[in-house]
C-alpha cells in the first residue's frame, strides 16, 4: 500500500511511498484510509524548521492527523463492525503518566512526553489503510460521508467552546453575542458551534475572498472585513482563530465586561507588534475579562464535536471542502490557495 512520509522540516522529502499493510492489534481497528485533511500543521512539519518529530528510530514521519476511513476489521465486543465510518484522535498520552492523562485528559498533558498521529513519534493516518486503538476511534454518522473528514478540527473548536461554556458560568448572566476571528477552517467551525448554542455569532476577517462571507452568512451569522475597532460589538465571548499576537490586545479592549475570549490558534508567520501590555493587563483587570488558551483535545471533544457535525447541515459542511487532490499532489497543496477553505487528500484515488 501506498503512504505520504516526510522528513519534518525538509520539503523536498515528502514522498509517497510503498510501506507494508498494517497488521491490527488485539484491540486495533483495521481502517481503509478514505479521506486526510491538510492544515497548517502540516505545512509547519513539512517546511518548519524544529516542529514535527518522525518515530522513534526512524527519520520519516508518516504526516496525517485529520483522518476517515471505513473499517475493514473489528476486534469482538469492540463496538465497531467493518462497513463503519470513523475517525481516529490524534494525540496519545504519556508513558508516566502525569495527572492529567492519568485521568484520560492527554490534551492538558502537563509534562510534554505526549505522542500525537501524524504530528510526534506516532505515524499519521496519510495512508491507504491504516490502525487504530478502538479507543481512540470515533464512530461517525454514516450521513456524513466524506464530511466526516472534519471531525479533528471541529473536535479543536468543540474543546474550546467547552472550555469557554465552563468559564461563561462565573456570573449569572448568560452570554448572548460571540465573536469569531478568522474565517478559516477552524473559525467557520467554532461559528458553527456557537450558532448551535444560540448567540448571536458574528465573523471577523481580513478579506471576503472565496466562499467564506457566503457560507457565515448561510449559518445566519454575520460576516465582517475589517478591523475590531469598527465592528460596533462588544462580544460576551470570543473564539480566537488567527494567532495574530496584537489582535489579542484589541480585542481585550473591545469585549463585553466579564467576557471569555479563547486563544485558538497559533501563527507561524514571522513579524513583530508593539503593544502597550500595560494597557491591555489594566482592560483585563477592569472588566474582569477571562482570557486562555486551548490545544488538542479529548476523547469527550471527539465526540461533542461528531454530535456536533450531525446536527449540521450536510450541504452546508460540504461546502467547506473546497478541493480534492492525491496522494502524489500532497507536497504542491500542503499551503492551500487564498481562495481554498479545506483542501482534502483523496486515499482512494
Amino acid at each position: 500500500m501506498k503512504a505520504i512520509s516526510v522528513v519534518p522540516g525538509d520539503p523536498d522529502s515528502v514522498e509517497v511511498r510503498d510501506v507494508a499493510e498494517p497488521r491490527p492489534g488485539a484491540d486495533e481497528l483495521l481502517v481503509r484510509g478514505r479521506l486526510l485533511g491538510i492544515c497548517g500543521t502540516d505545512a509547519d512539519i513539512v517546511s518548519g524548521p524544529g516542529y514535527g518529530w518522525a518515530p522513534p528510530g526512524s527519520d520519516r514521519l508518516v504526516i496525517g492527523h485529520e483522518s476517515l476511513g471505513t473499517v475493514l476489521h473489528a476486534p469482538d465486543g469492540s463496538g465497531f463492525a467493518p462497513g463503519d465510518l470513523v475517525a481516529g484522535a490524534v494525540r496519545r498520552p504519556d508513558p508516566e503518566p502525569c495527572v492529567p492523562c492519568a485521568h484520560g485528559e492527554w490534551d492538558f498533558c502537563s509534562n510534554g512526553r505526549y505522542t500525537e498521529r501524524g504530528i510526534k513519534e506516532l505515524d499519521g493516518y496519510g495512508a491507504q489503510c491504516w490502525t487504530v486503538e478502538t479507543d481512540f476511534a470515533v464512530r461517525l454518522d454514516p450521513a456524513l460521508g466524506d464530511c466526516g473528514v472534519l471531525l479533528e478540527p471541529t473536535s479543536v473548536v468543540a474543546k474550546a467552546w467547552a472550555q469557554a461554556d465552563r468559564f461563561t458560568g462565573r456570573t449569572s448572566a448568560r452570554p448572548r453575542t460571540a465573536l469569531v476571528t478568522g474565517a478559516g477552517p477552524i473559525g467557520l467551525l467554532a461559528a458553527l458551534l456557537g450558532v448551535q448554542r444560540g448567540l448571536d455569532v458574528t465573523v471577523l476577517d481580513v478579506n471576503d475572498r472565496g466562499p467564506k462571507a457566503e457560507l457565515v452568512t448561510d449559518l445566519g451569522a454575520r460576516f465582517h472585513v475589517g478591523s475590531v475597532a469598527d465592528l460596533g460589538l462588544c462580544p460576551d465571548v470570543v473564539i480566537e482563530c488567527t494567532g495574530h499576537g496584537p489582535l489579542v490586545a484589541e480585542l481585550a479592549a473591545a469585549s463585553a465586561p466579564n467576557a471569555v475570549i479563547c486563544l485558538a490558534g497559533i501563527s507561524s508567520r514571522p513579524g513583530s507588534a508593539t503593544v502597550d501590555l500595560d494597557e491591555v493587563n489594566k482592560e483585563i483587570v477592569l472588566r474582569n475579562t477571562l482570557l486562555f488558551g486551548s490545544v488538542s483535545a479529548s476523547p469527550g471533544d471527539f465526540r461533542r464535536a461528531a454530535d456536533a457535525l450531525a446536527r449540521a447541515d450536510r450541504d452546508w459542511l460540504s461546502r467547506l471542502i473546497t478541493r480534492r487532490v492525491p496522494m502524489e499532489e500532497f507536497a504542491r497543496n500542503v499551503r492551500k490557495d487564498p481562495d481554498d477553505v479545506k483542501v482534502v487528500v483523496d486515499l482512494e484515488a
